[in-house]
């Protein structure tokens, strides 16, 4: 198995052939980022008819959205009335309901598309690593059940039935829910904005933001993309440039472990209904199988840093304790990512510039928000109306401490994985 080794990009299915910037180029919205929120941003300006520019300053998904888990998951990574409690009655409702409705536009855009992202829609499950864990998930599903959201509390044996294994005290399913293949879904997004008329550049860092004359002028490559509209979609992967507005996160790693494809005898028992699952510990892990069989075991940390052994390790023990009986089958691949951290765990959307946001913070839930604020704030920018995102629109936005917790986060990944040999730890 070799270090750098993304399972996403060895099994993509939607590889768009675009070029470098080497044109001057004046359209009415300029996107920088070309990930599930840079792409459906495009995907939505074109669908209207707007021109519109795409710069990514590697690959296509090269970020985030190529090294996600896949999980279609409703809403945020805080229950429904912490969010409220976050920002209020009225826009935290209005952010949940929108983000309840994530796992529907992801799969109509799968459909409509015709997107080849390995896309299941059986739903998630949120699994209990604990007691304390399952009575966790009670209040989860009491405030998505007053919310009209249909999820369902599994108890420990209808969690062990769909899981495979033993080892959990119960499960939050959300039938809303699935999986894809990330880098193929961000794939297809970018292939339809390009069908619809959007032009998408790999390869073209941007290096200086400029405004004048009343437009925005972007500059890559030598080039100069001038727009009426912009949007900076860089996320955890942003990349400085000159009068660029810099995205304030906290940097958390993930990393992720394939096993070689599991029999069909095996994948017969192990998350036989291809169920995607996240736990409830504080360092959260993640196992899902995609569509050739290989279970995939994530958790927090970077396998390519000082700890890369240490989560190596913990993977392998984590496997054999849910599913002794496949417990030493190799790993094929491993990969990292990064995750942009908020304090409150809520995305921001900063305007720093007339018609100009940023959009950043998912927290770990890119795929439906991505989606979900991508597409809206295409519409906001270009119809001029900030009032239609599902989110405020702030003028600033600072984080603390960003070193400092960065660094936290990682020593307390690596201590977990060192220190507890248990199912989820």
């Amino acid at each position: 198995m070799s270090k750098m080794s993304n399972l996403w990009e060895h099994t993509n299915a939607e590889d768009l052939s675009v070029t470098r910037l080497s044109a001057d180029r004046t359209v009415d919205l300029v996107v920088i980022g070309a990930g599930f929120t840079g792409c459906s941003a495009a995907l939505e300006a074109a669908r209207t008819g707007a021109s519109t520019v795409v710069l990514e300053a590697e690959t296509i998904a090269h970020g985030g959205s190529g090294r996600n888990v896949g999980l279609v998951n409703a809403g945020l990574w805080l229950p429904p009335d912490d969010v409220v409690a976050v920002m209020g009655e009225a826009e935290g409702t209005r952010l949940v309901e929108a983000l309840g409705k994530g796992p529907s536009a992801v799969f109509s855009l799968v459909r409509d598309f015709g997107i080849a992202c390995e896309a299941v829609q059986n739903g998630t499950l949120h699994l209990a690593h604990s007691p304390a864990g399952f009575r966790d998930l009670e209040k989860r599903f009491t405030q998505g059940i007053q919310l009209g959201a249909p999820l369902q509390l599994l108890d420990r044996e209808e969690a062990s039935r769909r899981t495979g294994s033993t080892q959990f005290h119960g499960a939050l399913l959300d039938p809303r829910a699935g999986t894809v293949q990330p880098r193929s879904y961000c794939g297809g997004l970018a292939r339809s904005a390009v069908g619809l008329g959007a032009e998408i550049y790999q390869n073209s860092p941007v290096t200086r933001i400029e405004r004048e004359g009343g437009d925005w002028r972007v500059h890559a490559n030598g080039q100069v993309v001038t727009a009426q509209r912009l949007l900076l979609a860089t996320n955890a992967y942003h990349q400085l440039a000159e009068g660029a507005c810099a995205p304030e996160y906290v940097v958390v790693n993930f990393c992720q472990f394939a096993t070689a494809p599991l029999t069909e005898a095996q994948r017969a028992k192990i998350l036989p209904g291809r169920e995607g699952c996240w736990d409830t510990a504080l360092v959260m892990s993640s196992i899902r199988m995609d569509e050739s069989g290989r279970l995939i075991v994530g958790g927090m940390g970077d396998s390519e840093g000082l700890g890369a052994r240490i989560h190596g390790r913990w993977a392998r023990r984590k496997l054999r304790r849910l599913y002794p009986e496949i417990g030493d089958i190799p790993f094929e691949h491993r990969w990292r990512g990064r995750i942009a951290m908020t304090q409150d765990h809520i995305p921001k959307v900063v305007e720093f510039g007339p018609g100009a946001y940023a959009l950043f913070g998912y927290s770990g839930r890119g795929i439906c928000p991505g989606t979900v604020l991508g597409t809206a704030a295409a519409k906001a920018l270009l119809e001029e109306c900030p009032e239609t995102m599902p989110l405020p629109v702030v003028r600033k936005y600072a984080e603390r401490f960003k070193r400092m917790k960065r660094a936290y986060y990682e020593f307390g990944a690596s201590l977990t994985h060192a220190a507890r040999p248990g199912p989820l730890g």
